[in-house]
């Protein structure tokens, strides 16, 4: 039983190197058939052997700028995956699907896509607005994607999860919100 434990920590989580990683859903899909292939080929396993089975270069993180990575997906390395720029405002949420050379492919906006006033500001129209950004997209021939994420509007997470009902699957998810370090002087409170 302790071995079948090592090997599921080993495969889970990447070869138990001590750093805390959160795998995809697509990692863990990974992990889980590495582990299974691992328990029908020995019942005692040890960990110089778990060790070994692992792949040198493989890291469920996504590689550092400058570094080359060792997945690929539709034979395509992660800095050529086209790039989806979310920007979410307390008034309105953008979608914009630019390929690796910044050659725009698709821009919406949840006013583009019918909602008017406040009804822009919700979740709901920043989903709306993501499904019909992953479909169009997807009619262009794009199947990953990487979500570069700004601002702090209500449609951070529904503007993704649009994406992936949509058709796109999502490789990573940045966050690029500017946050300042006592930079600009704020606003005086409001007196109410």
């Amino acid at each position: 039983m302790q071995a079948a434990l090592a090997i599921a920590r080993r495969g889970l989580l990447g070869g138990g190197s001590g750093c805390f990683s959160i795998p995809f859903p697509r990692s863990i899909q990974t992990g889980i058939q590495r582990f299974q292939k691992l328990l029908e080929n020995s019942d005692s396993a040890t960990d110089k052997e778990l060790d070994s089975t692992q792949s040198k270069g493989f890291s469920y993180l996504p590689p550092a700028p400058g570094a080359e990575s060792s997945m690929h997906w539709d034979g395509k390395k992660f800095e050529e995956i086209p790039i989806v720029h979310i920007k979410a405002t307390h008034n309105n949420t953008h979608i914009q699907v630019f390929t690796a050379e910044k050659v725009p492919l698709v821009l919406l906006t949840c006013g583009y896509m019918g909602f008017k006033n406040a009804k822009k500001s919700t979740a709901l129209a920043a989903q709306t607005t993501g499904i019909a950004a992953g479909n169009k997209a997807a009619k262009k021939g794009v199947h990953h994607v990487r979500v570069v994420v700004k601002g702090l509007g209500p449609g951070r997470l529904a503007a993704i999860q649009g994406l992936a009902l949509g058709g796109l699957e999502v490789i990573s998810i940045t966050d690029n919100t500017p946050v300042p370090h006592n930079g600009c002087r704020p606003r005086k409170a409001r007196r109410l």
